[in-house]
C-alpha cells in the first residue's frame, strides 16, 4: 500500500466525538484549502458510520465555504429517518464555528429489479496508456507550473488520461474526456470503504472538463474554479483499486457556473456509478 493510500484510509477513519458527531483531519501538504473529494468522502463515513445492514445508493451536497485544512472539521448527523427499506441521514460540516459543507444520503435495502445502463465508451485500455511516471518524463518539463505542482504531487488515486492534449495545450476541445483511475495501492476488502473512496476520487478533474471548450485549465490564474454542489448516484459493486473509467462531459457553461457530468464504468463496461457537479467558474483580473 502507498503512503499516499495509507494517509487517504487514515483520513477516512473519523474519530467519534459523541453520539453523532465526529472529527475529521485534513492532510498537512500546503493546500491552501480543503479538497472538495476529502469533505464528501469524510462525510459519508460520518453518515455510513450511524447505518447498519444497507448501503449508499445517493447522495446530494453543498459546498458553502472553504475548507480550512490546519483545523479539524466537524461533522454533525442527522439521523431523519429509518424506514423499512431506506435510511436518511444528513450530514453538516463545521469549521471555525460555520458550516463549511452540507449533504443529504440515502442509503437502501439490498433489492432485485430491471436493469439497464448506457454502454461505457470505446477507449483505449489503461494498459495502452501513458502511466503517471511516463506522463511526468514526457511532458512536466515544459509544462506549465500549475499542470507540473498538480502531476507531481503524492496522490492516493492514479490517472490515466485517453487524451493528454488538455494538459499540454490551449486547443479548444469537445467538452468531454475520459480518464481511467484507481487507488495507488490495494484497499481493505470493506465495500464501504470502497463507495466512501470513489465518493473522494469523484470531485476529481469533473470539474476541469467544463473549461475544455474554452481552451483554458483549472490552473489559470485569471479563473476562480470551485465546486458548488456534488452529486453521486452508486449503482453496482466495485472496487476502487481496480481500474474504473470516468467518462466526463459539460453540456453548459453560463452565468459565472460550469456544469459536468460522469459516469463511472468497471473494465468489464459494467455502469457503477453517475455523477452531477455544478461549480463556480469565474473570471477575474489577473493578479500581479
Amino acid at each position: 500500500m502507498s503512503s499516499a493510500v495509507e494517509t487517504l484510509l487514515s483520513i477516512l477513519d473519523l474519530e467519534p466525538l459523541e453520539h453523532n458527531l465526529f472529527r475529521g483531519r485534513s492532510p498537512q501538504v500546503g493546500w491552501q484549502r480543503v479538497f472538495g473529494g476529502q469533505v464528501i468522502g469524510q462525510a459519508l463515513v460520518a453518515a455510513a458510520r450511524t447505518v447498519e445492514g444497507r448501503s449508499v445508493h445517493s447522495l446530494h451536497c453543498y459546498f458553502m465555504r472553504p475548507g480550512d485544512p490546519k483545523v479539524p472539521i466537524i461533522y454533525e448527523v442527522d439521523r431523519i429517518r429509518d424506514g423499512k427499506s431506506f435510511t436518511t441521514r444528513r450530514v453538516v460540516a463545521v469549521q471555525h464555528g460555520h458550516a463549511i459543507f452540507s449533504m443529504a444520503a440515502s442509503f437502501q435495502v439490498e433489492e432485485e429489479g430491471l436493469d439497464h445502463q448506457i454502454p461505457m465508451p470505446d477507449v483505449p485500455a489503461p494498459e495502452d496508456l501513458p502511466s503517471e511516471a511516463d506522463i511526468k518524463a514526457a511532458f512536466l518539463k515544459d509544462a506549465p507550473e500549475g499542470v507540473r505542482r498538480y502531476w507531481e504531487r503524492d496522490r492516493p488515486i492514479e490517472l490515466r488520461p485517453t487524451d493528454l492534449r488538455h494538459y499540454i495545450s490551449r486547443d479548444k476541445l469537445e467538452p468531454a474526456q475520459a480518464i481511467w483511475i484507481r487507488t495507488t495501492g490495494s484497499l481493505p476488502d470493506d465495500p464501504e470503504i470502497h463507495r466512501c473512496v470513489l465518493a473522494y476520487a469523484s470531485d476529481m478533474t469533473l470539474l476541469d472538463t467544463a473549461l475544455f471548450a474554452h481552451g483554458r485549465m483549472i490552473f489559470d490564474r485569471d479563473l476562480q474554479v470551485a465546486s458548488l454542489d456534488h452529486s453521486l448516484w452508486l449503482h453496482r459493486p466495485f472496487r476502487a483499486d481496480e481500474w474504473l473509467l470516468y467518462a466526463m462531459d459539460s453540456p453548459s457553461a453560463s452565468g459565472s457556473r460550469g456544469l459536468t457530468r460522469g459516469s463511472l464504468f468497471r473494465r468489464d463496461g459494467t455502469l457503477v456509478a453517475s455523477v452531477a457537479q455544478e461549480g463556480l467558474i469565474r473570471l477575474r483580473p489577473e493578479r500581479a
